[in-house]
């Protein structure tokens, strides 16, 4: 079982949340590093599968309505995780790495997570 690597995509990306995930280990990269900013969700996501990496957003409209269309047209993604932006990068950090202890990059693929899921308890 492979380890979940994340992409943060250009609502999500945060040079403190990423600092703090590469403190801990977490192969974390940005639509920034990849020089992918301003392309489309669709184009992430097909960048993300073909690089291993799960998508890590705030646009959750969007990237959940791909989930959907990825889903009925039989597409393949490494994973969607979606989360509120009220989320302090704290917040952030604990829940990710609990996903990420929780979960392997297979138990991921085509699937959907929500941070909100992730929290205390």
């Amino acid at each position: 079982m492979s380890i979940i690597l994340l992409l943060l995509d250009e609502d999500a990306m945060n040079s403190a949340l990423l600092d703090a995930l590469r403190l801990r280990s977490v192969d974390v990269i940005s639509v920034a590093e990849i020089g992918m900013l301003s392309r489309s969700d669709e184009e992430i996501l097909y960048w993300a599968h073909e690089n291993h990496r799960v998508t890590y957003s705030f646009n959750t409209r969007d990237f959940y309505r791909l989930y959907t269309n990825f889903s009925t047209q039989g597409e393949e993604h490494m994973g969607i995780i979606l989360a509120q932006q009220n989320y302090s990068v704290g917040e952030q950090l604990r829940r990710l790495l609990k996903l990420i202890a929780s979960k392997s990059a297979e138990e991921m693929y085509n699937q959907v997570e929500f941070l909100s899921a992730w929290g205390e308890g």
